[in-house]
């Protein structure tokens, strides 16, 4: 009903937006013409493959030869399909290719301090050539298997880029997993070296971490290489561990980007372990380069030099989505710590300081807000434009509640996706309104139905 219309573009957001810009330049560019994101949805998913050609030619992605085929079978269903055969790239070279300048490449604050720190998109470049160079001297190389217990921080992000510049495979946890659930998923992958940290900070609390470092590296059995960031007087020597501090200080000159094939392994998520030993999901370079651009441009409309903030752990497939960010020249916005420390509201007024303009948190926690009574006013936020929510479903009330409290005029994006492809099923589009309730669309290029029990599409009723 037009009553539960909570938000909707002006006709100047709608035109100075990325997906604007898409469809008028498939009509200039291409010929085709589309009246509303319905009709160019439906085209999406019924000329699959020309969609991505086209999507990675707007978006400048890289060039692929018009006579070679997009994707390719080798059956009817999608085991044993083949994208852009034959094109080499590296996700954390795209990721370079936006450095600047004018805005910083990471903003980060910790709870134990909570104040913010800036990183250039030089002093990063810097710090992931000395990691990248450093892990070559030891022999790392191409599809080994890397992976972190390492919180939310800069380290994270910087040991990740470094780990895809050499082609080695990526994967994480989070420091406040279990010892046996954090050894259940990285001893399936065998990897050869893993970083991570002596001491944590959460929710006014430290937390001594050196004994979960010791178990991991002694019933890890693949590991050959241990590197921790020293946050106590720990002697890492005696360990055997190599301090990252100390690798920090070594010039490690040009990063020399390992090209990969598209469907080459980027990292490694997991599901959650409800039913059984947590599965291993492999996601390929290509693939999540691609649909993570398209998302972030496409359905969020992020911009260059926008700041981009999900509130996450290291160990939530959100984590990994969020770096995405920086493939469009965003700025990343990350922190380390208590959602809810000292207080509730203590993520907004960070959102507030640190002059975000897109935040995303879980919807239990707005839903938990909206109970609480906590209200601000829309000045508060002069910056955010959107507010993502994933997660579980995100109730009417703290739909409303969003728009009364926090900012009027924001754009809410309700999503919902999954660690199977490290991306969303449904989720925002700024040429349609918000209605209360409502995930606003599917994705582009995803062909999404609900079924019942007999595999029957099904409409206005519960389905899988």
């Amino acid at each position: 009903m037009i009553t539960d219309i909570l938000w909707e573009a002006s006709k100047q957001q709608k035109q100075v937006s990325h997906l604007y810009a898409f469809i008028e330049w498939l009509k200039i560019q291409k010929g085709l013409f589309f009246l509303d994101y319905v009709s160019l949805y439906q085209w999406s998913i019924e000329d699959v493959e020309i969609f991505w050609r086209y999507f990675s030619e707007f978006a400048n992605l890289f060039s692929f030869p018009d006579d070679k085929p997009v994707l390719s079978r080798t059956g009817k269903d999608f085991i044993g399909a083949k994208w852009f055969e034959g094109l080499y790239l590296n996700y954390a070279e795209h990721i370079f290719k936006n450095s600047n300048d004018l805005f910083p490449a990471i903003v980060s604050a910790e709870e134990s301090s909570n104040q913010l720190v800036e990183i250039s998109w030089n002093q990063l470049y810097k710090k992931v050539a000395s990691l990248a160079a450093w892990m070559k001297s030891r022999g790392l190389k191409k599809g080994d298997r890397v992976v972190s217990v390492l919180p939310n921080i800069p380290e994270n992000v910087i040991a990740f880029l470094a780990t895809q510049s050499i082609g080695a495979v990526w994967s994480s946890c989070s420091p406040d997993f279990g010892n046996d659930a954090i050894v259940q998923r990285f001893a399936q992958i065998e990897p050869a070296l893993i970083f991570a940290t002596n001491r944590t900070v959460y929710n006014g609390k430290s937390f001594d971490k050196s004994d979960q470092v010791e178990y991991l590296c002694k019933n890890i059995t693949s590991l050959h290489h241990t590197v921790v960031l020293n946050k106590s007087d720990q002697d890492l020597s005696t360990f055997g561990y190599r301090d990252w501090n100390e690798i920090m200080q070594v010039d490690g000159g040009e990063i020399i980007f390992e090209k990969l094939a598209f469907d080459h392994p980027l990292w490694v998520l997991y599901s959650s372990g409800t039913t059984g030993m947590p599965k291993a999901i492999t996601h390929g370079v290509g693939g999540n380069l691609i649909e993570h651009i398209k998302v972030m441009l496409l359905h969020w409309d992020v911009k260059r030099g926008e700041r981009f903030f999900w509130y996450s752990t290291t160990g939530w497939m959100m984590w990994n989505f969020s770096i995405s960010s920086l493939l469009v020249g965003a700025t990343l916005v990350i922190y380390d710590g208590s959602p809810s420390y000292p207080t509730l509201d203590h993520i907004w007024n960070f959102a507030s300081k640190a002059s975000i303009h897109h935040v995303g948190v879980g919807a239990a926690y707005i839903i938990q807000c909206h109970k609480s009574g906590l209200h601000f006013n829309s000045h508060d936020f002069p910056t955010l434009r959107t507010i993502g929510s994933t997660g579980s479903p995100l109730t009417p009330a703290a739909y409303s509640w969003l728009y009364e409290h926090i900012k009027s005029d924001v754009w809410l994006i309700s999503i919902s996706g999954g660690t199977d492809i490290c991306s969303g099923f449904v989720g925002g589009n700024i040429l349609s309104p918000v209605v209360k309730g409502e995930i606003q669309c599917r994705l582009l290029g995803c062909d999404l139905e609900a079924v019942d029990e007999h595999g029957n599409n099904v409409r206005d009723e519960l389905g899988e």
